[in-house]
């Protein structure tokens, strides 16, 4: 389900949502816990619900092989979206899977198997840290 412009976020929800905005990086409960101490939040629970909603209003995604959590890049969300994780940053990127997706519903179709969700989660270095690599290495 996305978003409608009628919902309106809580107070803890829109808190969530702008941590992992501004981070731009993929975060667990328990960072955004300790970054809106401050604000107010203070159990566990308190986090986890707003990124229950977030992620059903389809702004937030849960990035799995992170227990992990990152601020919806604005794609269509009937779209399936993959995602390129920088290993040394944690940055996340948005990748569009509409290619790989339907050479995928290609080869699964022959055996029967039903696609429901795609997740695609590339692990890697983003061109920001393999820059400051080369850098350091001249």
């Amino acid at each position: 389900m996305t978003r409608n412009a009628a919902t309106r976020l809580t107070r803890n929800q829109e808190a969530v949502l702008r941590t992992l905005q501004e981070s731009g990086k993929a975060l667990g409960a328990y960072q955004i816990l300790g970054d809106l101490q401050e604000d107010g939040l203070s159990a566990p629970p308190q986090v986890y619900r707003a990124l229950d909603r977030l992620c059903a209003d389809g702004l937030v995604h849960r990035i799995e092989s992170l227990n992990a959590f990152v601020a919806c890049g604005g794609h269509r969300h009937d779209d399936d979206v993959g995602f390129a994780i920088c290993e040394k940053c944690a940055s996340v990127s948005e990748l569009p899977l509409d290619a790989i997706e339907a050479e995928m519903r290609t080869k699964t179709d022959r055996f029967g198997f039903e696609i429901h969700r795609t997740r695609v989660e590339l692990i890697g270095i983003c061109a920001q840290c393999r820059a400051l690599g080369d850098a350091a290495a001249e």
